[in-house]
């Protein structure tokens, strides 16, 4: 009984999804890569117990592009999924569910993660 001309509804041409819903489904993906981040972070302080020559060889991975890329994408993803984590507090709270105040606390959550990102590895690469 079904009619296949008709589109499904509703149609990926024509939806666009808000950005509240993209950050929604980026906070969940931050989320993952936060905990693939900490199985890294327990390596490296496992390395380092072990003594220097473990460290020593793990460090070429972590400043190969391959270990640069994915400690790039932690640290934003740390930023990211913390600001949104404020967000959502307010919203605990009840403040800030008026459709002006959710976009912009939306694009405010995303501007702040790329700032504090760039101004971590600005820090890092300065030390």
């Amino acid at each position: 009984m079904s009619n296949s001309k008709l589109p499904t509804s509703p149609h990926l041409q024509i939806y666009r999804l808000p950005l509240t819903a993209l950050l929604s489904i980026t906070h969940r993906i931050t989320g993952v890569i936060l905990a693939f981040g900490c199985l890294l972070l327990v390596w490296i302080l496992a390395t380092l117990a072990e003594g220097e020559a473990a460290y020593q060889a793990l460090v070429p991975h972590l400043d190969s592009w391959y270990g640069q890329i994915f400690l790039l994408g932690f640290v934003f993803s740390l930023y990211l999924h913390f600001c949104n984590g404020v967000r959502h507090l307010f919203w605990d709270v009840g403040y800030g569910f008026e459709l002006e105040t959710v976009d912009l606390t939306a694009k405010l959550a995303i501007a702040l993660a790329i700032i504090l990102t760039i101004a971590t590895w600005v820090v890092a690469g300065a030390g």
